[in-house]
């Protein structure tokens, strides 16, 4: 797309820096003396409790809310004296997605389209972009949450922004939804810097190349993912079709925990970073059982997120 573009003021900039942003709701703390950056190209996870600040910072890089002390940077532009060149920069998907739910979803983009002076064949580069070409001629209304949210981010694609910022984008999707979107900003986060608020671990494991844990205001953690599945220790969540002796999967080569979470699935701890999901496969196998879903589990980051955010700290 070749409209509206946002150019950092210099290519050594960060896409996003924060300084030192605070955040006063009366005699509430919503945020204290909060500093990060992100480089431009990087996919970083923002998660912590419900409460614990990422919404309100997400909206004073966006310009929606102001803040106490402090300020940000959007490539390059401060939040506090450019706003508007900040709003050019900056494609935002909100927590509760806002839609005209009685426009159709061509209609719908078309008129936010005309807001950023977006030509024709750019807004349909955005709806084939997001999947949307089958349902465009569909009113808001009658799309799946997994549709509406492809519209939301449609909408914040639609003037080819170079930071994403995307507030819980996969809230209420079932899981097949819930992998659809994923892939969509993994594939949109190829070509933008992605700023991606949830509080669901997988999420992060599955898209972000860091993760940044904010617990009551403040900044807890700040860890590319490669340095947190570097652990020597790893989580097999496992489904089988009946119900097995914890003691038999004891034996299972390195474990060293078994718990049965509830029903037929179990989280197996294994005392190695090698990826041992193959031995359970062969477990299975060998005593003609079926298994319903496997997939590896990044303790480390699971474990820290409970630590700091913990209602004691």
């Amino acid at each position: 797309m070749r409209f509206f573009k946002c150019l950092a003021l210099h290519p050594l900039i960060m896409s996003i820096e924060v300084s030192n942003i605070s955040k006063n709701y009366g005699q509430q703390k919503a945020l204290n003396n909060i500093s990060f950056s992100i480089k431009k190209g990087e996919i970083v996870g923002f998660l912590g409790p419900n409460g614990a600040g990422k919404s309100t910072l997400m909206k004073i890089l966006t310009t929606f809310l102001n803040a106490s002390e402090g300020d940000a940077d959007v490539n390059g532009h401060s939040v506090i004296d450019a706003e508007s060149k900040v709003q050019k920069c900056v494609g935002y998907l909100p927590e509760h997605n806002p839609l005209y739910l009685d426009m159709f979803v061509r209609e719908y983009l078309s008129f936010n389209a005309e807001v950023y002076k977006v030509p024709k064949e750019g807004l349909e580069e955005v709806i084939e972009q997001t999947g949307l070409t089958p349902e465009a001629h569909k009113k808001i209304e009658q799309l799946s949450k997994g549709y509406r949210q492809r519209v939301g981010l449609a909408n914040a694609l639609l003037h080819d922004p170079e930071v994403l910022i995307l507030d819980e984008p996969t809230t209420g999707l079932d899981p097949n939804q819930l992998i659809e979107i994923r892939e969509l900003i993994k594939n949109v986060g190829k070509a933008k810097t992605v700023l991606l608020s949830t509080h669901i671990m997988q999420e992060v494991e599955a898209i972000c190349d860091r993760v940044i844990i904010i617990n009551k205001g403040e900044i807890v953690l700040d860890k590319a993912l490669k340095e947190l599945s570097d652990s020597k220790e790893q989580i097999v969540e496992v489904e089988f079709d009946y119900r097995v002796e914890e003691v038999a999967l004891q034996k299972i080569d390195k474990v060293t925990k078994v718990e049965n979470t509830h029903g037929f699935i179990y989280q197996l701890y294994f005392s190695t970073k090698e990826d041992m999901r193959g031995k359970v496969f062969d477990f299975a196998h060998d005593n003609g059982l079926k298994i319903l879903q496997l997939h590896q589990k990044n303790t480390t980051l699971e474990k820290l997120f409970v630590e700091l955010t913990s209602p004691e700290k």
